[in-house]
């Protein structure tokens, strides 16, 4: 599993023109899947963004989680985190899970998510044409591939 991880001031799914999620200050995490995604890999990044310590304390150290501030999280899938571009310029998305495989491991995510932060916890529509918006707090964008576990 890969996410990509960008603390928000707030950020907005939309859908068909309908804004279908939001939050205010947060996490906003984009979620891509491979075939071979094991529960173990989306619980060590569930539990990486829950006890990310990206925001502020007291002294202006990036040293509390999400959890500690209030914040929610929105989680949106996203195939296009395993794009391959070794050969020529056009994306190939091979590598990344079809729905199939990919759904199962979206839900199970946001399950793991919504364990470790009751109630904080919005996403996109899996496989929908979605627009979002987000206002980056920082900025601050953070990688985790479970796959790649520096």
């Amino acid at each position: 599993m890969r996410a990509v991880i960008q603390r928000v001031r707030e950020s907005t799914v939309t859908i068909s023109g309908q804004a279908t999620a939001s939050i205010g200050d947060g996490i906003l995490v984009l979620a891509g899947f491979v075939n071979d995604d094991t529960n173990e890999d989306l619980e060590w990044v569930a539990g990486k963004v829950s006890r990310l310590r990206i925001f502020d304390d007291a002294e202006g150290v990036m040293n509390l989680p999400v959890s500690e501030t209030g914040g929610e999280v929105l989680i949106i899938s996203q195939f296009t985190l395993h794009a391959r571009i070794k050969k020529g310029n056009r994306p190939s998305y091979i590598e990344a899970a079809g729905p199939e495989s990919a759904v199962p491991l979206y839900e199970t995510f946001i399950g793991k998510m919504e364990s470790l932060l009751p109630g904080k916890i919005r996403t996109g529509v899996f496989g929908a044409e979605m627009m979002v918006s987000l206002i980056n707090d920082g900025p601050v964008t953070i990688i985790i591939d479970s796959k790649n576990r520096e």
